[in-house]
């Protein structure tokens, strides 16, 4: 789902999901011989695991350009990096039973459009480091009077990974498939570890995403009659949807293993300029690289970064807690709350489609929906989601809920953003102000000595000079201070005689000085002159979502269309129902539709989904793409390489039928983000039926090697002859003197649970060499083979994944104890429901300012007394005015703005009080000597005494008591309640 921050955020709030992996290293002796893990022994974390699975771009791409060291020389290194991650993670997780290796195949169109994206944008960032580090060049031929060193002639040369490759299609994803057969054969042969492990190779020519391919996986062996209930899972990879996955297989004894992302001791900083270690690009000299010992041996010494388990199973703990609603009219079933959960999660974002504006992980936007999700659950008559599909009725209830605190949660944003802005500006006037103090000497000001060497940073992006050194910190500051008056001076000399685009502000290239004698930013040549400062902030946001009308400005500067017409947001709202409802599909029964996709940029808003019970949702498989087409649908032209040189023209010629998909410049909207990476790129969509139509002229002219790599392959199962009860079945079969039928359908009991079936490869015989696929030949060849190679079928079914533990799961040992549950029951009053504005529905009570900052009281989201039947149609539209839904009896909620009366002032006390005190507290008085009487529906009377009088605007019906499960029905008798979750609650009304 690639939910941003998900992974920290859930850390956080369930702290037990974590822990720490016990690993043991390699032992390295003194001769500089290595002894190996032995995994046969026991898993020192305290399991034994049966399968690990792996998503293997979460190997591939830190391991092909890693952030904290060197990238590898070439393509063979790459390799050896990835065995040696993969034997790493092995040796952590210990499987006894089948280790999966799943990689990206041909992604569903939904995907593409993010791939694209990110490939885009990957080139962009390429083309601008590259315009950089030329600039840095120049700056050291400048330093060296005009003569390059050896080094960086060296560094010149050497051309930067492109990332673009890891992309089906491309020879290198052919040369990581090869590369990990034989790597995986290898092991067979020589690791005693891995002698009863079955190994599943899913390369990139077996379409789907691979965690997806790897979910297949799970649900086809669940579906097998013969499938342990009790299978110990561990699936390695970086993304937070893997959490979500791992939930939604409701298998008991789930795990996801990474690396950990809370580790930050000993990380080495590496120059993206010239590859070295201990400085960023913006500090880079361009100096030669010190070897550390005689053959810089020492600097590949890296420290290993620590991995931690994420605990599924706690996860359901403490989602068994959070999700359990007590009084509902209907069996409480955990498997299908968490089914809800995680389709809720997808509002907030993931890999196909945008997050609805209201909702940011980082505001907490899944425990508003959860809150949302539990004060709804009653009155819904059941669950969201079953078995993959969605209840769009009930899903109605939910996006009315959250567009109920749309506003109030945009208004909260925006005071956030004014405190935290506030505090920065007021930390750099105190970094300032003691800058100023004890930054200069006793010499008026002028630096002792100069900054020894330039940085990359100061000629590109005017940065002042670093301190000489750590002694020399004063004479530093003064020359900063100097540089700066002079760049402010010349700026407002040269800003009557030219004007520069907002990216020159930024940057000033090594060109401008090529002829300046000087080599310092102290300088009084002309040629150092800046450019001038243009006051243009690209992050300016001028949706103001904060402010009224911001409806009518988002659909108008994002969608370009008319303002009034309020249609088109339905129709957007409703092509919005349509992903959320296929992502659901997605990940509970596979990919529903391969050519479905979200045809917009931007999400709408919650107030914009209305009678989406009324829609008819369908999906067909449809087409499955080639690589090469997936290929001409993400790359940009600056990545042409990946594909064959044929296909280049449609790329880059003018003529082009298809040219208009490959913009060598685009935009990047930030949408009210501060960061470049977090903004919306605007690529133009694929037009799918002209991509194909321009392909399909292409591929006669292909070679043979080049077609073989557009076809679809299969997955692999490697296994060794120690395996020997399920290798001498499938030997009988395929290659004895009475062999039979090319196809096995394996045997569980034999294959230690797997079920599916097997195929004879062609030209494929056991017992022969394993040759080593790469030029250098690091690693060595095996003359007599002893592991047996066959294509793996998944078991076929036809029965839906069900959401539900299946016959003979024994639960885990819970890790919660009753101090956890409790803390967790007594966060839940409150959650999701502090975003300001004006508390509604049943049981409201407090002030409101309505300034962005915490609402006085409870906020329910449930639907109020107008609704036919418990169900509500969808809130008004409002064009991002004021929040016009109603409070319980009919009463408007206050305009923005209004502020309850303080007290002694006519009208305080108005509005919604809170629940009366249970009547067993203080002998049935409260502590002010009032009677604790339970009010009735709303209008009821709770015994606050006398009436308060009116106040000037009359915002609330008076009296309600504490929030009803059903919609308010007048005068029913009412009592308070303990609602187990560490306080009473008053007014419930009881059918």
């Amino acid at each position: 789902m690639g939910i941003p921050a998900a992974f920290r955020w859930l850390s956080n709030k369930y702290p037990k999901i974590i822990s720490p992996v016990i690993e043991d290293k390699p032992i390295v002796m003194d001769d500089g011989t290595v002894i190996p893990v032995d995994i046969t022994r026991t898993n020192p974390n305290g399991e034994e695991f049966d399968n690990l699975y792996l998503d293997m771009n979460g190997i591939v791409h830190p391991c092909s350009h890693p952030e904290d060291k060197p990238a590898p020389k070439d393509e063979e290194e790459m390799m050896l990096e990835i065995f040696k991650y993969t034997d790493r993670v092995v040796n952590m997780v210990r499987p006894r039973k089948l280790l999966l290796i799943a990689i990206d195949g041909v992604a569903p169109r939904a995907k593409m459009n993010q791939q694209r994206s990110r490939r885009f944008r990957s080139a962009k960032e390429a083309k601008e480091k590259e315009a950089d580090k030329q600039e840095l060049y120049k700056m050291i031929k400048k330093q060296n009077g005009g003569v390059m060193p050896p080094e960086t002639l060296e560094s010149m040369a050497k051309q930067a990974f492109d990332s673009n490759t890891i992309t089906p299609g491309t020879p290198f994803m052919d040369i990581l498939a090869g590369s990990l057969r034989y790597w995986c054969a290898y092991k067979l042969n020589t690791d005693p570890g891995w002698a009863k492990m079955k190994v599943i190779i899913s390369d990139a020519t077996v379409p789907g995403e691979g965690e997806h391919k790897i979910m297949d996986f799970v649900r086809s062996q669940r579906a097998s009659a013969d499938h342990d209930p009790n299978t110990r899972h561990v699936i390695y990879g970086l993304d937070a949807d893997l959490i979500m996955l791992g939930l939604a297989t409701h298998e008991p004894y789930f795990r996801v293993l990474r690396e950990d992302v809370f580790f930050q001791e000993g990380k080495a900083r590496t120059c993206k300029l010239c590859g070295q270690k201990g400085h960023e690009a913006t500090q880079c000299r361009g100096e030669a690289k010190e070897k550390d010992g005689e053959f810089d041996e020492k600097d590949k010494a890296m420290p290993l970064k620590p991995f931690i388990w994420l605990h599924v199973s706690v996860l359901r703990e403490y989602l068994a807690v959070e999700l359990d609603v007590p009084g509902l009219p209907f069996r409480f079933d955990v498997e299908r709350a968490i089914d809800d959960w995680v389709f809720m999660c997808s509002f907030v974002g993931n890999d196909f489609l945008p997050h609805l504006p209201a909702l940011e992980i980082r505001e907490n936007g899944i425990d508003t929906l959860t809150a949302i999700w539990r004060d709804n659950l009653p009155v819904m008559g059941g669950y969201l989601t079953k078995d993959g599909s969605v209840d769009l009725d009930r899903a109605q209830l939910i996006l009315n809920g959250l567009a109920k605190q749309e506003e109030a949660i945009f208004r909260r944003r925006r005071a956030t953003e004014e405190r935290r802005e506030a505090g920065q500006k007021r930390r750099k006037l105190n970094d300032e102000r003691n800058g100023r103090n004890n930054g200069r000497n006793g010499n008026n000001g002028v630096p002792m000595d100069p900054p020894q060497a330039l940085t990359h940073d100061m000629i590109i992006n005017r940065t002042p000079a670093p301190d000489a050194n750590a002694a020399n910190k004063s004479a530093a500051a003064a020359l900063k201070s100097q540089i700066q008056g002079l760049m402010a001076k010349e700026s407002t000399q040269e800003a009557a005689e030219s004007e520069t685009p907002p990216s020159g502000a930024s940057k000033r290239k090594a060109s401008m000085i090529e002829d300046d004698g000087a080599s310092t930013p102290g300088s009084e040549s002309q040629v150092a002159t800046p450019p001038p400062v243009v006051n243009v902030d690209p992050s300016e946001d001028t949706v103001k979502l904060w402010e009224d009308g911001y409806a009518d400005r988002y659909y108008e500067q994002k969608f370009h269309v008319d303002p009034k017409d309020i249609e088109f947001r339905h129709k957007v709202a409703r092509a919005y129902v349509e992903g959320l409802a296929w992502v659901l599909r997605y990940y509970f029964q596979g990919c529903p539709d391969w050519e479905w996709f979200y045809p917009y940029h931007y999400a709408p808003f919650a107030q914009d989904f209305v009678d989406i019970g009324k829609m008819k949702i369908n999906f067909e498989k449809g087409r499955i793409s080639k690589p090469f087409e997936q290929l001409l649908s993400v790359q940009p032209a600056a990545s042409r390489h990946v594909l064959p040189e044929i296909f280049h023209p449609l790329m880059t010629e003018p003529e082009s039928e298809i040219i208009d998909f490959y913009p060598e410049d685009f935009a990047i909207d930030l949408n009210g983000k501060k960061m470049a990476w977090q903004g919306v790129a605007l690529l133009p969509f694929i037009e799918m039926p002209r991509l194909l139509a321009a392909a399909e002229k292409k591929y006669p002219l292909l070679s043979t090697e080049d077609a073989a790599r557009n076809n679809v392959g299969k997955e692999v199962m490697l296994l060794s002859e120690a395996n020997q009860e399920l290798y001498d079945d499938i030997i009988s079969q395929f290659y004895s003197k009475k062999q039979g039928s090319p196809e096995l359908k394996l045997n569980p009991r034999v294959s230690q649970g797997l079920s599916g079936q097997v195929k004879k490869l062609d030209d494929y015989l056991p017992h022969g060499s394993l040759e080593y696929p790469l030029e250098r030949k690091a690693m060595p060849s095996v003359d007599d083979d002893r592991s047996l190679t066959v294509h793996y079928e998944f078991p076929q079914t036809n029965h839906a994944h069900k959401s539900m533990l299946l016959r003979g799961a024994q639960p885990p040992t819970p890790t919660l104890n009753r101090s956890d549950i409790e803390e967790l029951k007594g966060k839940l009053r409150h959650s999701g429901r502090s975003h300001g504005g004006a508390p509604f529905g049943r049981g409201g009570y407090g002030t409101n300012n309505n300034r962005g900052g915490r609402g006085g009281g409870n906020i329910n989201y449930g639907p109020d007394s107008r609704g036919q039947g418990g169900r509500s149609n969808g809130p008004p539209h409002h064009n991002g005015n004021q929040n016009r839904f109603s409070a319980p009896g009919g009463y408007p909620v206050p305009p923005p703005g209004w502020i309850p009366p303080p007290p002694g002032v006519a009208g305080f006390g108005a509005g919604l009080p809170p629940p009366p005190p249970p009547a067993h507290y203080n002998n049935g008085r409260d502590s002010y000597g009032y009677g604790g009487q339970g009010g009735g529906g709303y209008g009821g009377n709770q015994g606050y005494y006398p009436a308060p009088p009116q106040p000037p605007y009359n915002g609330y019906g008076g009296g309600g008591g504490g929030g009803s499960y059903y919609p308010p029905s007048g005068g029913q008798n009412s009592r308070s309640y303990n609602d187990g979750r560490g306080g009473f609650r008053g007014g419930r009304n009881h059918r």
